[in-house]
Order: C-alpha cells, then structure tokens, then sequence
C-alpha cells in the first residue's frame, strides 16, 4: 500500500489539498504532529472539499511513535537529496508498504531524520530559481509517478456512469 506522510505540516490548505488527492488515488495519509492547524479548521474543509469523510488517515504525536507504528520503506522529500523521485523503483510486487515523506513548509524534514537513510532521500528535479515546490503539488507529482509505476491499480481509468459521474462516453455524446 502507499501512503504519505506530512512531518508537522502548517499550512491547512495544503494538507487539504493533499487529503483531495490521497482519496482520489487510495492513498493512505499520516499526519505527525504539531499540526499548524486543528483538523477541524474551515480552511482545512474547504480545501479538502466533501472528501474529508472518505478519507484513510492517522494522526502521530511525534516521528518516533509514527516510525513504531508502520513498518515499511521509508521515501523522504527534501530539496537536499540528490537522485530525483523517478530514479526509484515503486511497482512495489512484494506488496510492502511504501511511506513517502515530505517535510513542514518552513524548514523540511529535520536533518537528524534524514541523515539516518540517505539512499532514500530524493527531490524533484527544478531550476535554481526556487528552493522548492508546493508541498501540495509535491505530493501529488510523486504519488502519481508511484501509481504510474504500479499501472493505476486501483484506480479508474475512465469516468464511470451513475448518479454521481458523466461516464466514459460523455464526449461522444
């Protein structure tokens, strides 16, 4: 299974949005804490729209207590790694769970963590003219370059016919 993992985020907009996409993909969310934000913030609602319900998440009281309960391979995200996400291999056929970990929007993932698993520390390729990208977008660039991987198991690749969807034919129509 994949999941991501926020480390204290402080944004609520951003990890609403990143709750948006782990429904959308079937990704498992966990969230260690300080969070910047109550999980009950407005802000936090709107950017995670009505999906928030259907959403397969864990709140940690620290790194350690999350690391002690979810055993797998551990991803980190930091602008400081130096192989790019794609260089790894996800399609994950051992079915082993795959945490991909990306750091609070002011300073990261703290280096004492990293430092422990440099093989695993990676960023996505940008020019110099910015130190990083949204963690946001950040998320989901590397949760679809995992599923990419993986062939979409899981997923839809057409838009399905009933109350709620247009269906797979909607532009013939």
């Amino acid at each position: 299974m994949n999941h991501i993992v926020l480390y204290e985020p402080e944004i609520p907009q951003n990890t609403g949005n990143i709750m948006r996409t782990c429904v959308a993909t079937g990704t498992k969310l966990h969230l260690i804490q300080p969070l910047g934000f109550s999980l009950d913030s407005a802000r936090l609602k709107r950017s995670g729209v009505n999906y928030i319900d259907q959403l397969d998440y864990q709140v940690y009281e620290n790194f350690a207590a999350f690391q002690q309960a979810n055993p797998g391979v551990y991803y980190y995200f930091t602008r400081y790694g130096r192989k790019p996400h794609t260089a790894f291999d996800y399609r994950n056929e051992i079915n082993e769970n795959l945490y991909f970990i990306f750091g609070k929007e002011s300073t990261g993932i703290p280096k004492e963590i990293l430092q422990k698993d440099l093989e695993h520390c990676m960023r996505i390729p940008m020019t110099d003219k910015v130190r990083a990208l949204n963690v946001s977008n950040s998320c989901a660039i590397v949760i679809y370059e995992v599923l990419r991987q993986q062939n979409y198991r899981g997923l839809l690749l057409e838009e399905p016919g009933d109350a709620a969807h247009k269906g797979a034919d909607y532009l013939e129509r």
